[in-house]
């Protein structure tokens, strides 16, 4: 095989891969607006129990997940309490964000929670010793600046819609510090570690802390809804959408990296804005559309960019994998012992 067979061969695999990847995360964000859509028709329908709505969620992923890995019967490969601080900060991003559709509108937390990339910047800046390019933080910049122009809107120069969508926008913007540390570790875990391994703990020790807020924040308002049909079709829908993103978004994080998913996740904000016009016969305030352009550019900028950021030189960052050589050490000894047994 001559150097043309093989250049246009490896091209053709560079393609398929990268429409294999594009198609996944399409699916990540048709889902995404899914979550949105039913999370927002549950607030809707009068239940405000956003820690049960995503209890279940969890309960299914330790389920299925968990059950694949005691098939398996292999020892964790992180300790314990690294994935119960990942599902203790997973389920406070959720319980915000869902709880948000009490107070604003779907648009408006679809878009704000972009702010994840702004935070998830800030941990690996400041944690992992990441340096990033001029044209990245531009890129963050500009998001922030089409972020802002929906709290904007919300604020009632273009009525935002919702009973108090400021309080909703803060909730949101909350919840995505949350999730910036959440995809962070989850991304970490994946990239290193095992997959099924980090979607089942997340199932398990989620459904654990879900239990426990429950029981505190939630029991009242859990006796007080009247169950219906619409309400049961809603939940089960959110459940099934909640399971298939937790299922998929480690493949687009491990094949595709982060840029590749935050690229993908943008349509969602489109599908986002199309099911509120279809579905709930909403106005669009004008000053979201220009919101949605700027975060668009903004974010574009941002991906296209990340692939290069400016390693810290060791000198000026020597504790810069210090989290990273931690969970490698205290996994020395379970392999080792497995391989003695």
């Amino acid at each position: 095989m001559d150097c043309n067979s093989i250049n246009i061969w490896l091209r053709s695999r560079l393609s398929l891969h990268t429409l294999y990847l594009l198609l996944l995360g399409q699916l990540v964000s048709l889902i995404l607006a899914s979550m949105s859509f039913t999370s927002s028709l549950i607030a809707t329908l009068g239940v405000d129990a956003p820690i049960t709505q995503t209890t279940f969620n969890y309960a299914f992923l330790a389920l299925v997940y968990g059950a694949i890995l005691l098939y398996r019967r292999q020892r964790l490969r992180v300790a314990w309490y690294w994935y119960l601080l990942l599902g203790f900060v997973d389920v406070q991003g959720n319980y915000l964000v869902n709880k948000a559709y009490q107070f604003s509108s779907l648009t408006s937390v679809t878009l704000l929670d972009c702010w994840t990339i702004v935070w998830a910047i800030v941990l690996t800046w400041f944690f992992l010793g990441t340096r990033y390019s001029l044209w990245q933080l531009f890129g963050a910049a500009l998001s922030v600046l089409g972020l802002g122009l929906v709290i904007l809107s919300d604020a009632g120069i273009g009525g935002g819609g919702g009973s108090r969508p400021l309080l909703g926008d803060m909730l949101v913007v909350f919840g995505t510090i949350f999730f910036a540390l959440s995809n962070v570790g989850e991304e970490f875990f994946v990239k290193k570690k095992d997959r099924v391994e980090v979607v089942s703990m997340i199932g398990v020790y989620g459904l654990l802390v879900s239990l426990v807020q429950l029981s505190i924040l939630e029991r009242k308002n859990v006796e007080s809804i009247e169950w219906s049909t619409d309400i049961i079709l809603a939940l089960a829908g959110y459940t099934l959408s909640s399971f298939l993103f937790y299922t998929t978004t480690p493949f687009v994080l491990k094949l595709g990296g982060a840029a590749m998913f935050n690229l993908s996740l943008l349509t969602s904000d489109m599908w986002a804005v199309v099911l509120r016009i279809c579905f709930y016969r909403q106005e669009v305030d004008w000053l979201y559309y220009v919101a949605f352009v700027v975060v668009v550019i903004g974010l574009v900028i941002y991906s296209t960019t990340e692939k290069d950021p400016i390693p810290v030189p060791a000198h000026e960052n020597g504790n810069s994998n210090v989290q990273y050589q931690i969970l490698d050490d205290e996994n020395v000894a379970p392999r080792h012992w497995s391989s003695n047994s």
